[in-house]
Protein backbone atom coordinates (compact mmCIF):
# COMPACT_ATOMS: atom_id res chain seq x y z
CA UNK A 1 0.00 0.00 0.00
CA UNK A 2 2.75 2.46 0.97
CA UNK A 3 4.82 1.74 -2.15
CA UNK A 4 1.81 2.18 -4.45
CA UNK A 5 0.86 5.43 -2.73
CA UNK A 6 4.48 6.55 -2.77
CA UNK A 7 4.69 6.12 -6.54
CA UNK A 8 1.46 8.09 -6.90
CA UNK A 9 2.83 10.89 -4.69
CA UNK A 10 6.01 11.12 -6.78
CA UNK A 11 3.95 11.18 -9.97
CA UNK A 12 1.73 13.92 -8.54
CA UNK A 13 4.77 15.95 -7.52
CA UNK A 14 6.41 15.72 -10.95
CA UNK A 15 3.12 16.48 -12.70
CA UNK A 16 2.90 19.71 -10.71
CA UNK A 17 6.57 20.70 -10.51
CA UNK A 18 7.49 20.39 -14.19
CA UNK A 19 4.78 22.84 -15.41
CA UNK A 20 5.64 25.07 -12.43
CA UNK A 21 9.29 25.25 -13.55
CA UNK A 22 8.15 26.27 -17.03
CA UNK A 23 5.86 28.92 -15.57
CA UNK A 24 8.51 30.33 -13.22
CA UNK A 25 11.03 30.57 -16.06
CA UNK A 26 8.97 33.30 -17.69
CA UNK A 27 7.05 34.82 -14.74
CA UNK A 28 8.32 38.32 -13.83
CA UNK A 29 8.65 39.35 -10.21
CA UNK A 30 9.79 37.13 -7.35
CA UNK A 31 6.57 37.59 -5.38
CA UNK A 32 4.48 36.42 -8.34
CA UNK A 33 6.72 33.38 -8.65
CA UNK A 34 6.37 32.66 -4.93
CA UNK A 35 2.59 32.98 -5.19
CA UNK A 36 2.60 30.40 -8.00
CA UNK A 37 4.81 28.10 -5.91
CA UNK A 38 2.45 28.40 -2.94
CA UNK A 39 -0.50 27.42 -5.12
CA UNK A 40 1.45 24.47 -6.52
CA UNK A 41 2.42 23.27 -3.01
CA UNK A 42 -1.18 23.45 -1.84
CA UNK A 43 -2.32 21.57 -4.95
CA UNK A 44 0.24 18.82 -4.30
CA UNK A 45 -0.88 18.24 -0.71
CA UNK A 46 -4.53 18.26 -1.80
CA UNK A 47 -3.70 15.72 -4.53
CA UNK A 48 -2.12 13.29 -2.04
CA UNK A 49 -5.02 13.62 0.41
CA UNK A 50 -3.16 15.62 3.07
CA UNK A 51 -4.04 19.31 2.71
CA UNK A 52 -2.12 21.55 5.12
CA UNK A 53 -4.36 22.71 7.94
CA UNK A 54 -3.47 26.07 9.53
CA UNK A 55 -4.01 26.63 13.25
CA UNK A 56 -3.64 29.83 15.23
CA UNK A 57 -3.36 33.26 13.66
CA UNK A 58 -1.79 33.10 10.15
CA UNK A 59 0.78 35.72 9.20
CA UNK A 60 -0.60 38.58 7.09
CA UNK A 61 0.98 39.31 3.72
CA UNK A 62 4.03 41.62 3.84
CA UNK A 63 4.48 41.26 7.61
CA UNK A 64 7.96 42.12 8.89
CA UNK A 65 8.97 39.05 10.86
CA UNK A 66 11.28 36.07 11.14
CA UNK A 67 9.60 32.66 11.11
CA UNK A 68 11.25 29.69 12.80
CA UNK A 69 9.86 26.15 12.41
CA UNK A 70 10.72 22.66 13.59
CA UNK A 71 12.25 20.32 11.03
CA UNK A 72 11.16 16.67 10.84
CA UNK A 73 10.76 15.66 7.20
CA UNK A 74 11.69 16.23 3.57
CA UNK A 75 8.20 17.71 3.19
CA UNK A 76 8.72 20.61 5.60
CA UNK A 77 9.93 23.11 3.00
CA UNK A 78 6.90 22.42 0.82
CA UNK A 79 4.66 22.69 3.87
CA UNK A 80 6.02 26.14 4.72
CA UNK A 81 5.61 27.19 1.09
CA UNK A 82 1.95 26.17 1.29
CA UNK A 83 1.38 27.81 4.68
CA UNK A 84 3.21 31.15 4.46
CA UNK A 85 2.48 34.27 2.39
CA UNK A 86 4.51 34.71 -0.81
CA UNK A 87 6.69 37.43 0.75
CA UNK A 88 9.09 35.06 2.54
CA UNK A 89 12.77 34.47 1.76
CA UNK A 90 14.06 31.03 2.82
CA UNK A 91 17.56 30.15 3.94
CA UNK A 92 18.65 26.96 2.17
CA UNK A 93 21.77 24.81 2.42
CA UNK A 94 23.93 25.37 -0.65
CA UNK A 95 23.84 21.69 -1.71
CA UNK A 96 20.20 22.12 -2.74
CA UNK A 97 21.21 24.57 -5.48
CA UNK A 98 22.67 21.70 -7.52
CA UNK A 99 19.60 19.44 -7.31
CA UNK A 100 17.72 19.06 -10.63
CA UNK A 101 14.45 21.05 -10.72
CA UNK A 102 14.70 21.89 -7.00
CA UNK A 103 17.75 24.10 -7.49
CA UNK A 104 16.12 25.96 -10.37
CA UNK A 105 12.92 26.48 -8.38
CA UNK A 106 14.75 27.73 -5.30
CA UNK A 107 16.80 30.22 -7.29
CA UNK A 108 13.72 31.54 -9.10
CA UNK A 109 12.00 31.96 -5.72
CA UNK A 110 14.81 34.17 -4.42
CA UNK A 111 16.08 31.77 -1.75
CA UNK A 112 19.32 32.53 0.12
CA UNK A 113 21.92 29.75 -0.02
CA UNK A 114 24.55 29.16 2.65
CA UNK A 115 27.56 26.86 2.90
CA UNK A 116 27.42 25.63 6.48
CA UNK A 117 31.07 24.54 6.39
CA UNK A 118 32.39 27.93 5.28
CA UNK A 119 32.68 30.49 8.08
CA UNK A 120 33.15 33.41 5.68
CA UNK A 121 30.04 32.39 3.74
CA UNK A 122 28.01 32.13 6.94
CA UNK A 123 29.11 35.63 7.95
CA UNK A 124 28.32 37.00 4.49
CA UNK A 125 24.84 35.48 4.60
CA UNK A 126 24.36 36.71 8.17
CA UNK A 127 25.00 40.30 7.07
CA UNK A 128 22.72 39.88 4.06
CA UNK A 129 19.86 38.47 6.15
CA UNK A 130 20.11 41.29 8.66
CA UNK A 131 19.94 43.75 5.74
CA UNK A 132 16.85 41.98 4.39
CA UNK A 133 15.16 41.96 7.81
CA UNK A 134 15.89 45.65 8.37
CA UNK A 135 14.54 46.44 4.90
CA UNK A 136 11.31 44.67 5.79
CA UNK A 137 11.65 41.28 4.10
CA UNK A 138 10.10 38.31 5.88
CA UNK A 139 12.54 35.44 6.54
CA UNK A 140 11.95 31.74 7.27
CA UNK A 141 14.38 29.34 8.96
CA UNK A 142 14.65 25.82 10.32
CA UNK A 143 16.84 26.65 13.36
CA UNK A 144 17.60 22.97 14.08
CA UNK A 145 19.49 22.93 10.79
CA UNK A 146 18.74 19.28 10.03
CA UNK A 147 16.46 16.35 10.90
CA UNK A 148 16.66 12.60 11.40
CA UNK A 149 14.52 9.66 12.55
CA UNK A 150 14.61 10.54 16.25
CA UNK A 151 11.49 12.47 17.33
CA UNK A 152 12.12 15.65 19.25
CA UNK A 153 13.24 19.26 19.02
CA UNK A 154 16.99 19.47 18.47
CA UNK A 155 19.27 22.28 19.70
CA UNK A 156 18.78 25.57 17.88
CA UNK A 157 21.37 27.62 16.08
CA UNK A 158 21.37 31.31 16.84
CA UNK A 159 21.39 32.97 13.41
CA UNK A 160 17.64 33.50 12.94
CA UNK A 161 17.27 35.03 16.39
CA UNK A 162 20.29 37.30 15.98
CA UNK A 163 18.87 38.62 12.69
CA UNK A 164 15.51 39.31 14.36
CA UNK A 165 17.11 41.01 17.38
CA UNK A 166 19.30 43.26 15.24
CA UNK A 167 16.41 44.20 12.95
CA UNK A 168 13.99 44.54 15.89
CA UNK A 169 11.34 42.42 14.15
CA UNK A 170 9.20 39.73 15.84
CA UNK A 171 10.00 36.03 15.72
CA UNK A 172 6.98 33.87 14.87
CA UNK A 173 7.43 30.24 16.00
CA UNK A 174 5.70 27.64 13.78
CA UNK A 175 5.07 24.02 14.68
CA UNK A 176 4.73 21.49 11.86
CA UNK A 177 2.95 18.27 12.85
CA UNK A 178 2.39 15.14 10.83
CA UNK A 179 5.29 15.46 8.40
CA UNK A 180 7.59 13.05 10.28
CA UNK A 181 4.99 10.31 9.93
CA UNK A 182 4.21 11.24 6.33
CA UNK A 183 7.78 11.12 5.02
CA UNK A 184 10.44 10.48 7.69
CA UNK A 185 14.20 10.68 7.31
CA UNK A 186 15.56 7.96 5.04
CA UNK A 187 12.19 7.10 3.49
CA UNK A 188 11.75 7.12 -0.28
CA UNK A 189 7.95 6.82 -0.34
CA UNK A 190 5.38 8.90 1.52
CA UNK A 191 2.78 7.20 3.69
CA UNK A 192 -0.92 7.46 2.80
CA UNK A 193 -3.29 9.27 5.11
CA UNK A 194 -2.29 11.39 8.06
CA UNK A 195 -2.94 15.06 8.71
CA UNK A 196 -0.47 17.87 8.14
CA UNK A 197 -0.88 20.80 10.48
CA UNK A 198 0.92 24.09 10.96
CA UNK A 199 0.45 25.91 14.26
CA UNK A 200 1.21 29.64 14.31
CA UNK A 201 2.36 30.51 17.83
CA UNK A 202 2.24 33.98 19.32
CA UNK A 203 5.03 36.27 18.10
CA UNK A 204 8.09 36.81 20.29
CA UNK A 205 9.09 40.49 20.42
CA UNK A 206 12.89 40.81 20.73
CA UNK A 207 12.48 44.26 22.30
CA UNK A 208 10.98 42.54 25.36
CA UNK A 209 13.99 40.23 25.77
CA UNK A 210 17.52 41.05 26.75
CA UNK A 211 19.37 39.14 24.03
CA UNK A 212 19.05 36.95 20.96
CA UNK A 213 19.56 33.95 23.25
CA UNK A 214 16.55 34.98 25.32
CA UNK A 215 14.47 35.30 22.14
CA UNK A 216 15.64 31.81 21.14
CA UNK A 217 14.56 30.37 24.50
CA UNK A 218 11.13 32.02 24.35
CA UNK A 219 10.47 30.80 20.80
CA UNK A 220 11.65 27.29 21.67
CA UNK A 221 9.34 27.04 24.67
CA UNK A 222 6.39 28.19 22.58
CA UNK A 223 7.12 25.47 20.00
CA UNK A 224 7.50 22.74 22.62
CA UNK A 225 4.03 23.55 23.99
CA UNK A 226 2.43 22.42 20.71
CA UNK A 227 4.91 19.92 19.30
CA UNK A 228 4.05 16.70 21.18
CA UNK A 229 7.69 15.62 20.86
CA UNK A 230 10.47 15.64 23.49
CA UNK A 231 12.98 18.40 24.10
CA UNK A 232 16.35 17.06 22.94
CA UNK A 233 18.23 19.86 24.68
CA UNK A 234 17.09 19.30 28.30
CA UNK A 235 20.26 20.87 29.70
CA UNK A 236 19.22 24.18 28.08
CA UNK A 237 22.16 24.00 25.70
CA UNK A 238 19.69 24.95 23.02
CA UNK A 239 22.20 25.89 20.38
CA UNK A 240 25.67 24.69 19.44
CA UNK A 241 28.76 26.89 19.14
CA UNK A 242 27.54 29.47 21.62
CA UNK A 243 30.60 31.61 20.97
CA UNK A 244 29.62 31.99 17.32
CA UNK A 245 26.71 34.42 17.51
CA UNK A 246 26.44 34.58 13.71
CA UNK A 247 26.18 30.90 13.00
CA UNK A 248 23.21 30.42 10.66
CA UNK A 249 20.59 27.68 10.49
CA UNK A 250 20.22 25.84 7.21
CA UNK A 251 16.77 25.11 5.87
CA UNK A 252 16.71 22.10 3.57
CA UNK A 253 13.68 21.88 1.32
Amino acid sequence: MRIAFGFYAWLALLTIVIPLCAALACTPGVERRRLAARGAARLFFFAIGSPVRLEGRPIPVHSRCVVVANHASYLDGLILTAALPPSFTYLIKREMASFPLAGFLLRRLGSAFVNRDDLLDRKRIARRLVELAVKGDALAFFPEGTFDEEPGLKPFQLGAFSAAARAKVPVVPLVIRGSRHKLPSGALFASPGGRLRVRFCDPVDPRQHGSARAVLQAARQAMLMHLDEPDLAPDRATYPHSSDRRRLPAAPM
